[in-house]
């Protein structure tokens, strides 16, 4: 024990000796330096390896997807604030006897907008019924963002029916979950927007734009614009809530001014039925009835 110590103390002084007498502790083996690159999680986050988490995050959901026979999807986009007609019932019940004035305006909102939650359901439970009723490479799969509103009534519809159904989450700086009608297995967390719109279009067969927000907007026209410029192949760009998307955007307005060519439109439909949309995707590949 004395030779021990007397080591220890001149390891001060000699490096080599300190190491051969005394064995690693587990903090050692733990240190950044140490560690292995690929399970060293601070290394991993470091600006200089952002390239790396990019790849991580386009190969992940792939393999995933890919292994579980997920090679084609209808992607649904929309609002994450519509509520489910019950719930919007609940708010609008509650508002009544409190009796405040802004409160009850949301409530009554969110009751008119409860149409749109209803509506993704019943288009998403069509997909489901063609596709369990298909082979299996002729199956369409919803999929979603993954997050609650639109996104939960799509996944919703799916899963009621007993199909997969995917969800393309991300994070942001409040907390969002994936809502509870996503497969498991097919439930992927993103950090780079960019990846995940780029995932959303890797598989898609068409695109169908409920009511939304900035978020929506930004999936919708990253879409258009891919098709027109003919960085992504043709598909099916249909916008639900016809009143909504002409009071929000004026598309003639740009053919107007010259900015797109008037066959630009033709990228787009419009619909406020389930049955037609879905309609609308069997006629652009002329997929049969089942």
């Amino acid at each position: 024990m004395k030779n021990t110590r007397k080591l220890a103390k001149g390891g001060i002084r000699n490096g080599s000796a300190l190491r051969q007498e005394i064995p690693h502790t587990a903090d050692e083996l733990e240190a950044d330096a140490y560690r292995l690159a690929f399970s060293d999680t601070e290394f991993l986050l470091r600006r200089e390896t952002r390239g790396i988490r990019i790849q991580l995050e386009m190969l992940k959901p792939d393999l995933d997807q890919t292994a579980q026979g997920i090679n084609d999807t209808v992607v649904v986009f929309g609002s994450a604030r519509f509520k489910s007609p019950e719930e919007a019932q609940t708010m609008l019940q509650a508002a009544q006897i409190d009796g405040d004035a802004e409160q009850l305006a949301d409530a009554q909102r969110q009751v008119r907008n409860a149409r749109h939650y209803d509506n993704a359901r019943l288009f998403a439970r069509l997909v489901a019924d063609h596709s369990l009723k298909s082979a299996p490479e002729n199956r369409l799969f919803i999929c979603t963002g993954g997050g609650p509103g639109i996104m939960e009534a799509a996944n919703r519809g799916a899963f009621e029916m007993g199909a997969p159904t995917a969800g393309l989450n991300i994070t942001l700086p409040h907390e969002q979950h994936a809502n509870p009608y996503v497969t498991p297995s097919l439930s992927f967390k993103f950090h780079y927007f960019a990846i995940r719109k780029m995932h959303f279009l890797m598989r898609a067969k068409a695109l169908v734009a409920f009511p939304g927000g900035f978020g929506t907007l930004d999936e919708l026209f990253e879409v258009i614009t891919l098709v027109q410029t003919q960085k992504a192949k043709p598909v099916p760009i249909i916008l639900f809530g016809t009143d909504y998307w002409k009071r929000l955007i004026n598309m003639d307005v740009l053919v107007e001014d010259g900015t797109i060519s008037p066959q630009d439109l033709d990228l787009i439909q419009y619909t406020d039925e389930p049955a037609e949309a879905w309609q609308m995707i069997r006629a652009f590949y002329d997929l049969p009835e089942t």
